[in-house]
């Protein structure tokens, strides 16, 4: 009977989402206070209920309730209390009420934390999020019930969970990368409440900004997590592997990275007011794109979920509706988004622009090579592969002039900014940069590569010109210290950003350019050498866990004769399924990875196994940690928090003011 409350819960908020969608924004057309003003406890509901739903059926695993479909298909009574409840988002169904009830929880923050705005524009956002989730639950109501029954015997034990996804990564990964990922729907409402309105001024991006810098540096976060899974679980030694499911999440977070330096230029200056509404409109796109791909059965793969093509139309008419109405409201509305001022040809606005062009180019260049494939099969029903060397090819040069820009940027002015200022500030980091490209790699290498030189040195470009500019901000204080705490939090996530790209950068260059690999075959006894470090092969012995059945291999690792690590790779049999699989050894470090996947016993007691040595590997992850607390640090600015301040103040006195019978006066 428990299963039964959730599906009852997801229709009770499916009825007040419903509400949400249409009674606040007529509310806001009208001018009817009372009907803007139950948006925020509508949106309060709508997360209860998906929150009721979502709990029993996480109650539902954690029990082995198997007359579930979705937990005996996901799920199995061996399986690990930890990996029991994290199956709620292992398969399509659960993972779809997790999308949605994390939209209702950033739904339910909006509500929470737009106080300083208008009653008017809070009703119209929350009312977009309403219709999306309306869809949503929708969907899942009528294609992916996660609460419908196996009648009339049920099974005994379950499937069990795909033995990947038995690993902490995937405890953090997909609730990080959705968080992320739904983020931008709250991006994309603030942007129709703005088309709805009709009032395109800069007041719009300034209560945005705060909400696209978390989102994008959650889905910083989300992406990195995934790159790191990835690496450590796969046992294939990389971090990117350009999947068809890997690269949806990248498109949004290259739409949502020039969209968060568009929403700048649109606050500050009040200009490319269209080019960052069609941006937010884009970054929406990017995550319902990856949702499509990994439920609509297009391809087969361990990130995808459904193989139902009735699941994929459903998607598809969600995705067009959403997307297309609001590309048509958007030309309806056109001509309300002019640009109020001016700029020259070297200026801060051509940068950001600059930026955007290349971001968007980007997106594009991933978005073809991602879905290309998939509309030749469909169309021709022959199979064509797209791989790293197309994404390489356009991705790394267009990166690497986005990362020259970044050190520009900062230095150049709002409107007009002298070539010659820009020479005299950057013309002795530019020589330093080199220098340390030069030097750096062959100093911590001992080896000369042009990738990995010209990516340390636009690195060094980017950290170089960051302390410059520190520097300079503080000079004129009366000592560094107050200068440094004058600064405001926007600046310093907006430098800590870019360091983090730059850590990346290097990161990312160091290890493809430097890395070893060898596959070998060894008996207990024999070692074998690669780089600077020999791996002595002991033997192995057998392990049990609690739902599966293996061989644990130890490894001394030694450096110059002396030992520096012990590690143990597994080869596992999980019982449920009987399936295969590896568990890596990685003795981790600052400066270096030492890595080891097992393979599969041969003659003997030989085994066959693959050795690598991951130099600066582990600063990709770390980049992507500084990429994301510059993210929360800009929007943790108290510029933010004055306004709302002031605004709140304002709009108590102007609902103060209200017309008698629930209305307000229409608003200037």
């Amino acid at each position: 009977m428990i299963p039964e409350v959730g599906s009852f819960s997801l229709i009770l908020a499916l009825c007040l989402s419903m509400i949400l969608a249409t009674l606040p924004i007529i509310g806001a057309y009208q001018n009817n206070f009372l009907w803007m003003s139950m948006a925020r406890p509508l949106s309060a509901g709508v997360f209860v209920f998906l929150a009721i739903s979502i709990a029993i059926l996480a109650y539902a695993f954690v029990t082995d309730d198997f007359s579930v479909q979705f937990v005996a298909q996901h799920s199995n009574s061996l399986l690990p209390d930890r990996y029991k409840f994290t199956a709620v988002w292992g398969g399509h169904e659960g993972s779809f009420l997790l999308w949605t009830f994390m939209l209702a929880g950033w739904m339910l923050a909006v509500a929470i934390f737009s106080k300083s705005m208008p009653l008017e524009f809070v009703a119209r956002v929350l009312g977009v999020l309403g219709f999306l989730i309306t869809g949503y639950i929708l969907f899942m109501l009528a294609t992916s019930n996660p609460f419908d029954r196996i009648v009339p015997l049920p099974p005994i034990d379950g499937a069990d969970l795909n033995s990947a996804l038995q690993d902490f990564g995937f405890i953090i990964h997909p609730p990080t990368l959705y968080m992320g990922y739904v983020g931008f729907s709250v991006v994309f409402a603030f942007a129709m409440a703005a088309l709805l309105s009709g009032k395109m001024d800069a007041a719009w991006a300034r209560w945005c900004r705060p909400w696209a810098n978390i989102a994008w540096a959650i889905l910083t976060l989300g992406i990195a997590l995934g790159s790191w899974w990835a690496y450590y679980e796969l046992g294939w030694g990389g971090w990117w592997a350009w999947d068809p499911v890997e690269n949806p999440p990248l498109i949004t977070w290259l739409f949502g990275t020039a969209l968060i330096h568009s929403l700048a230029a649109t606050e500050k200056r009040g200009v490319f007011k269209a080019w960052t509404v069609l941006l937010a409109i884009l970054a929406f796109a990017g995550s319902l794109l990856g949702t499509f791909i990994t439920r609509s059965g297009l391809l087969t793969s361990v990130h995808a979920f459904a193989s139902d093509p009735d699941r994929g139309f459903f998607i598809l008419a969600i995705l067009g509706i959403t997307v297309g109405g609001a590309l048509l409201l958007f030309a309806f509305r056109a001509p309300l988004m002019k640009s109020e001022f001016g700029f020259d040809l070297v200026s801060r606005e051509i940068l950001l622009l600059s930026n955007n062009v290349i971001l968007v180019v980007a997106a594009a260049s991933v978005f073809l090579g991602t879905l290309f494939p998939m509309v030749y099969q469909a169309i021709t029903d022959d199979l064509i592969s797209i791989g790293p060397p197309y994404f390489n090819a356009i991705f790394i040069p267009l990166m690497a002039l986005l990362a020259l820009l970044l050190s520009i940027g900062p230095y150049t002015r709002w409107k007009r900014t002298s070539t010659t200022y820009l020479m005299q500030q950057l013309g002795k980091v530019a020589l330093a940069a080199l220098a340390l490209g030069v030097v750096l790699p062959l100093l911590v290498t001992g080896q000369i590569s042009l990738p990995a030189t010209m990516a340390v040195a636009i690195g060094s470009w980017i950290i170089l010109a960051m302390l410059q500019d520190l520097v300079n901000k503080t000079a004129n204080k009366a000592t560094r210290l107050k200068g440094l705490r004058a600064l405001s939090f926007s600046y310093y996530g907006m430098q800590m950003a870019h360091m983090g790209m730059a850590v990346m950068l290097i990161g990312v260059a160091l290890t493809s350019s430097f890395s070893l690999e060898r596959s070998v075959l060894l008996s207990p006894g024999q070692d074998v050498g690669l780089g600077n470090y020999v791996f002595q092969f002991e033997g192995t012995a057998p392990v049990n866990g609690p739902n599966y059945v293996g061989e644990q291999a130890t490894f001394i690792v030694l450096q110059q004769g002396e030992e520096i690590a012990i590690l143990h790779p597994e080869r596992r049999i999980y019982l449920a399924t009987n399936t295969p699989s590896t568990e890596m050894a990685i003795d981790a470090g600052f400066l270096r990875d030492l890595f080891i996947t097992l393979g599969e016993q041969k003659e003997g007691d030989s085994w066959s196994m693959t050795i690598y040595v991951k130099p600066f590997v582990r600063w990709i992850w770390l980049g992507a940690i500084f990429m994301t607390f510059g993210g929360i640090l800009a929007a943790a600015d108290k510029r933010y928090r004055r306004l709302r301040r002031k605004q709140t103040e304002s709009n108590r006195e102007s609902e103060k003011s209200n017309s008698i019978g629930g209305e307000l006066p229409a608003s200037s």
